[in-house]
């Protein structure tokens, strides 16, 4: 048992090391034996934990998109509307203090270039979209505008806007609340794939 503590606890800590040394660098720029001196272990330790560079990649991407999705499905708790998407809103705000967490979405997204990356990317943030859709009951519109600020809070965390003291980054550092939605909504707002078939009918 003490043994398996010992190795859960090694595992932990080069996955912090490792997502530092991603979320800095990303997929193809990260360094494996940097990852393994810094840990103080070999290279084959690392590969023999993780198989391979990728892998470990594709781990803690996924762990970076599921820390911002549970987090805000835990906010919403059974609020639902714009009630619910207000709460998910605070949270996701706090969560961008992770920088690393937060580097590592992007870098999983520069990175979907790769079958296998893009494929990964694309599940984590279908699971965000759902998480955001099914628990407020909101439509399409509205969850998308809600993760498009969310997008550009990731960008202004990425450029570090808090050490900006000029209007535009004031203006990405606007906080995500419900009332940001109010003039939103399916009734003044198509999908383009809607749009093309209104205009198909005329």
């Amino acid at each position: 048992m003490a043994e398996r503590m010992r190795g859960e606890e090694r595992r932990a800590q080069v996955r912090e090391i490792a997502a530092r040394e991603f979320a800095q660098n990303g997929l193809h720029g990260a360094s494996i034996d940097a990852i393994a001196r810094e840990a103080e272990i070999t290279q084959a330790y690392v590969f023999r934990m993780f198989g391979t560079k990728k892998a470990l990649f594709l781990e803690l991407v996924t762990a970076a998109f599921d820390r911002v999705s549970d987090g805000m499905l835990r906010a919403a708790a059974d609020e639902v509307g714009l009630d619910g998407l207000g709460r998910m809103g605070a949270e996701y705000y706090d969560l961008l203090a992770d920088r690393t967490s937060l580097l590592l979405q992007l870098q999983g997204f520069a990175a979907c270039g790769d079958d296998e990356v893009r494929a990964v990317v694309r599940e984590r943030l279908a699971r965000m979209w759902r998480v955001v859709a099914d628990t407020t009951g909101l439509d399409a519109v509205t969850v998308k505008s809600f993760l498009a600020f969310g997008m550009l809070l990731n960008v202004g965390a990425a450029v570090d806007v808090d050490a900006i003291d000029e209007p535009w980054a004031e203006g990405i550092r606007t906080r995500i609340q419900a009332g940001l939605f109010d003039h939103i909504t399916a009734d003044t707002n198509v999908s383009a794939k809607s749009d093309a078939t209104m205009k198909k009918q005329r």
